[in-house]
């Protein structure tokens, strides 16, 4: 069985430094832009409640909320998953989530095939090949992958390279978009067809945290798990 949209729901999208908050309601989207990252306030719980009291809603009357679970910013990600479990539980209803760079490629408009790849850091982007069909549906073509800067070429296969939020190289990409929150109907319903359960889920980072590698590469050993990374 696949889901239909509730009358009230809430998507919060953290991967990049260009997070995106949209409330979905039978009287239409309202969405918010949120810079993210090193060197910005946190603002994602004010563009939620921002835009819920846009739509006239309170947070305990939303009726799902959906997460894009990366991969990408490792704290950013942390930050909304931490907030969309607590509206979740909250408001009592489902989390669900989604990759992220499916929910940036309902921006494109364009039936056909296309790679979404955004920054993965040291030289790396994060993949994800898509297709679009004549309905304007997205659907996932394969896994997200991670890959160096040059790999891309090859990774496309003949599909239009999309760079989300930034590319090192503009000029040479098809298109460039911006992670999208509101437009969530248009991905494949089957993508995000069953909730998470609040306890244990966490987003796909896709890589370790910066913190951690930078401590073990300093220290020389790895740092064992279940443990935060030493100030020193």
């Amino acid at each position: 069985m696949t889901p239909r949209l509730p009358s009230c729901v809430l998507v919060l999208e953290a991967s990049t430094r260009a997070g995106a908050v949209a409330v979905l309601t039978s009287a239409g989207a309202v969405s918010r832009a949120v810079a993210l990252g090193a060197g910005t306030d946190d603002l994602l719980w004010a563009a939620i409640l921002e835009a819920l009291a846009e739509a006239g809603m309170r947070a305990n009357q939303v009726e799902a909320v959906v997460c894009g679970d990366g991969p990408g910013s490792f704290t950013s990600l942390r930050i909304a998953a931490a907030l969309a479990k607590g509206v979740a539980h909250g408001a009592g209803c489902p989390l669900y989530s989604v990759p992220s760079l499916l929910l940036a490629a309902t921006v494109l408009e364009r039936p056909g095939g296309y790679l979404l790849h955004a920054d993965a850091i040291r030289g790396e982007r994060f993949a994800q090949a898509v297709t679009i069909d004549a309905a304007g549906v997205v659907e996932a073509q394969g896994p997200v992958q991670r890959l160096p800067w040059a790999a891309r070429d090859a990774a496309a296969m003949g599909r239009v390279r999309v760079a989300v939020v930034a590319s090192p190289e503009p000029d040479a990409e098809g298109f460039l978009v911006m992670p999208a929150a509101h437009r969530i109907g248009r991905l494949d319903p089957r993508l995000w067809g069953a909730p998470v359960p609040l306890a244990t889920w966490e987003p796909a980072y896709g890589r370790l945290a910066e913190a951690q590698v930078q401590w073990e590469a300093r220290h020389g050993i790895p740092l064992p798990a279940g443990d935060a990374a030493p100030a020193s």
